[in-house]
């Protein structure tokens, strides 16, 4: 965390960086910049200097300096923001915007009663157990023919949940196994798996991927049944993630592995910027984590060959992966694996999709908006295949979409499928 006290507003930026690292840039010397401008996503929706990050900035600074309330103007330029951090990469003053933005959450929500919703969605989140007893109930309501009838009723409007069940999918009820062992004569290591929240059951067949993966090129897997969100909900809307952090980290720091993999760049993100209290168990995690396709390009047998494709194959690359994790190229270097692949970047791949974690709910006409042209770009590419290394976009891109459309899947789920 930047201590506020010890930061310097006044000093040129090349001084203060130096000093002090990321700082907020004062308005005037912000204004004169503007190379943040044409990155950011709503700038692109609304062409007003007011949904940028420059201007944005003001309004952070504002609540976390001079302890001032933003006026429902500001507040509401501020939300719009989809925290996607592109705004960083090509930031002269190296300013940490993804930090302080949620510095600035945590003090205003911190005075903002939640809707009843908010609260139900934060709770479920947070509770494992409850969250599994209520999917039999959300498979029932999918296979029962209702989904229909109660769109066509509008009640799901009424009530705000149009944009969450536009999103359902089947889930995986069975729990994964604890363990995995691999079927080689001789085993190489041992990892464990995180799997998140909502990606453990709806992104099943992602896991099953990167287990069978992992286990081909001799890793035997843990699945640790204690482990819970990543906390990127949480933190991103202005409310502490400190529970859940401090329980994955003691949940994965009692096991016996040499890595700790992820396979969804959202939650890769938010676990790479753990911190907690503990010193010499979040160094443990963070020296651990791995994104799942960097493990498997590293330790990649020769032995290992997977069969022929010649599909064409657009690779989308999500703002966590791009942004945050800066390990893009991964998935291309891991992809070519497969004899024959035609590889190429999904055009404006730098443009966020509108995902943006809990985003594409709490601002579904802005992510609706994103998604159209996303889509767009998926259309027009040529492409038999479209893959993402991110979990939220693939559901956000792939929801309501007519049965001949591309649909997203996770590049592990096409090289499992060329073992």
């Amino acid at each position: 965390m930047f201590d506020w006290q010890d930061m310097s507003f006044e000093s040129a930026p090349s001084e203060t960086a130096s000093s002090c690292g990321p700082y907020i840039p004062d308005a005037a010397e912000c204004m004169r910049c503007g190379m943040c401008v044409s990155s950011c996503p709503t700038f692109r929706l609304f062409e007003i200097d007011e949904e940028t990050p420059r201007r944005r900035i003001r309004s952070i600074g504002k609540v976390l300096l001079e302890n001032q309330p933003l006026d429902a103007d500001e507040q509401r330029h501020l939300d719009n923001c989809l925290q996607c951090r592109s705004c960083e990469t090509v930031c002269p003053s190296r300013m940490a915007y993804g930090e302080l933005f949620d510095q600035a959450q945590a003090k205003i929500k911190a005075e903002t009663p939640l809707n009843w919703q908010a609260r139900l969605a934060f709770w479920l989140v947070e509770h494992k157990r409850w969250r599994n007893t209520l999917l039999p109930l959300l498979s029932l309501y999918l296979r029962s023919g209702l989904r229909k009838p109660l769109r066509a009723s509008k009640l799901l409007d009424k009530l705000e949940l149009a944009t969450v069940e536009s999103l359902l999918a089947e889930p995986a009820l069975a729990p994964l196994s604890g363990i995995y062992p691999t079927s080689q004569r001789k085993q190489r290591g041992r990892v464990a798996l995180f799997t998140g929240c909502l990606a453990e059951n709806f992104d099943r067949a992602t896991q099953r991927a990167a287990i069978k993966l992992l286990n081909a090129i001799g890793y035997e897997v843990v699945v640790p049944e204690g482990q819970g969100c990543c906390g990127a909900i949480h933190q991103h809307n202005g409310r502490s993630a400190q529970q859940l952090i401090d329980s994955n980290i003691a949940v994965f720091y009692a096991l016996e592995v040499e890595a700790v993999l992820y396979s969804a760049s959202g939650c890769g993100a938010m676990l790479s910027e753990y911190g907690n209290q503990d010193a010499e168990t979040t160094g443990w995690f963070h020296r651990h984590l791995q994104d799942v396709n960097d493990f498997l390009l590293q330790h990649w047998s020769d032995n290992l060959q997977l069969a022929a494709s010649n599909l064409n194959v657009a690779v989308h690359e999500p703002c966590s992966q791009r942004n945050v994790l800066k390990n893009s190229q991964s998935v291309y270097a891991l992809l070519r694996k497969i004899p024959g692949l035609n590889l190429e970047s999904l055009p404006d791949n730098q443009l966020c999709c509108g995902a943006g974690g809990s985003y594409l709910l709490s601002h579904p006409e802005n992510a609706g908006k994103l998604r159209v042209l996303k889509r767009q770009a998926i259309a027009g590419c040529g492409a038999d295949l479209v893959v993402s290394s991110n979990f939220g976009c693939a559901l956000h891109l792939n929801a309501n979409q007519p049965e001949e459309a591309l649909r997203l899947l996770h590049p592990l789920q096409l090289l499992a499928d060329r073992l």
